[in-house]
């Protein structure tokens, strides 16, 4: 699913060709048209501002996501922290801009569950959106296995909205998810469940780009970002995103110490190939 966003063009009697549109493939973790009416507008004003059309690309789910990832076909990705690490080894994707807080995961009980600490999962179903969801699944049945010492059954249900209604369904005793997805739940919703974990926060989901992107593209790309934070109308897409306070990625910096975590093997590989 794509949408070419692209600068005003105007007649001339001698036409610049138009660069390539390139494409912008972010990861699902909500529905397509949330995804189209957060992104969107910022590409057409990224767009507008560069003079580099842009095509904004959605998977039908993460998984798919990761497949077109490390076959390198998207020119930017908008991906979780590990995707940075799998597409920079894949194909050496560059990180651009990521926001400055912290993106950490949680563990979700229903609210009256008499469950209080998380040994008491050991062997019990526990919802995630999907296997390398980074913050809502990866990096949590991570620290389950390796700090917590307990092996759990999870179930992958495609969507944060479907881990957390999973819960209160009764399908499963906890659900993996982030503080984003989950504050943006109906208030029925949120009152229902309770946070029995929360993880350690990693630099969060950054815009990288494929090494084939020329390093000036990059360049104004990453500082159009940053520049429209001025803008009152784009912060509040951005806040969306979410970049409360975007800043500069540097891949060395912010994602390569998750190389040091050993989540290879909690890695599906039917996922990831």
């Amino acid at each position: 699913m794509g949408l070419t966003l692209g600068p005003f063009t105007t007649l001339s009697a001698s036409p610049k060709a138009e660069p390539r549109a390139m494409t912008v493939a972010v990861v699902p973790q909500f529905r397509a048209e949330e995804i189209h009416r957060v992104w969107a507008p910022l590409l057409a004003r990224v767009a507008q501002e560069t003079g580099q059309p842009l095509t904004l690309v959605v998977a039908a789910n993460i998984p798919a996501f990761e497949r077109s990832m490390l076959a390198g076909e998207p020119d930017f990705v908008y991906a979780n922290p590990y995707h940075a690490v799998l597409g920079h080894r894949a194909q050496g994707y560059v990180p651009l801009v990521r926001d400055s807080t912290l993106l950490s995961g949680l563990v979700l009980v229903r609210a009256d569950d008499p469950i209080r600490t998380v040994a008491e999962l050991d062997g019990k179903n526990v919802a995630f959106p999907a296997p390398n969801a980074f913050g809502a699944s990866l990096w949590i049945r991570a620290l389950l296995a390796e700090r917590e010492k307990i092996h759990i059954q999870p179930v992958y249900v495609k969507t944060h909205s479907n881990a957390y209604r999973s819960v209160l369904a009764g399908l499963s005793a906890a659900a993996g998810g982030i503080n984003l997805t989950f504050d943006q739940e109906p208030p029925e919703v949120r009152k229902s469940l309770r946070v029995l974990m929360e993880t350690p926060g990693v630099p969060p989901h950054p815009l990288a780009a494929h090494p084939r992107v020329p390093e000036a593209t990059r360049r104004l790309i990453t500082d159009a970002l940053l520049r429209l934070m001025t803008d009152r109308a784009m912060r509040e897409l951005m806040n969306d995103i979410p970049w409360v306070n975007p800043v500069s990625a540097d891949y060395g910096r912010d994602y390569q110490p998750l190389e040091r975590f050993g989540l290879d093997k909690y890695v599906v590989n039917s996922a990831v190939p």
